[in-house]
């Protein structure tokens, strides 16, 4: 399905170009989403998990099965040919998953968080047709869910566990940790 989902043809001045994952764009992205969520690197952005979580965030399979899924896309921004984010969209029904979204942690705070943001909405109202956009998100990251409070999500109180034991995930630095569905609602009825 990636290789027919259209991408923005406007580009704002100074704003990110998009365009969809291929494989070869696989050690990229494992580069960025590490970097933007575990270890020293991410400290430099707000997005960081470092205090939460060690270990690995993706790997190499992870964010392949993801660009290779048939109802899904890993949308790519890039800035002068640099990759700077990026968001998973699955598509669900009349809902869209919204996942490993990432943001260079130099440049974040700097709106290419947004922009992405929009961009996922977009193509998942227009193109998909979905009526809404739902995520998770660690509950003890309250900085990041005011972050998509912000810009239109709502908490829904639907918890899932965190996957303890499973390193794929991270090393967990805490017993605590849970999931919180978000949504947002794409389309007025």
């Amino acid at each position: 399905m990636s290789e027919t989902i259209p991408t923005s043809p406007a580009r704002p001045a100074g704003g990110p170009v998009f365009r969809t994952a291929t494989l070869a764009d696989v050690p990229a992205l494992v580069g960025l989403v590490e970097s933007a969520y575990r270890g020293d690197a991410s400290r430099a952005g707000w997005t960081t998990e470092a205090d939460l979580l060690e270990g690995q965030r993706t790997d190499a399979d992870g964010v392949a099965e993801v660009i290779g899924h048939a109802d899904g896309v890993l949308l790519l921004a890039e800035r002068d040919g640099e990759l700077v984010a990026c968001c998973q969209l699955e598509h669900r029904g009349d809902r869209a998953y919204f996942g490993m979204f990432s943001v260079r942690p130099g440049l974040q705070g700097g709106g290419i968080g947004r922009a992405v943001l929009a961009e996922a909405e977009r193509l998942a109202g227009e193109e998909w047709g979905v009526d809404e956009l739902e995520m998770s998100v660690i509950e003890q990251r309250a900085d990041l869910i005011a972050w998509y409070e912000r810009r239109g999500f709502r908490r829904t109180g639907v918890f899932t566990p965190f996957p303890y034991g499973d390193e794929r995930f991270g090393i967990p630095l805490r017993s605590d940790l849970r999931f919180e569905k978000l949504t947002k609602v794409l389309k007025q009825a």
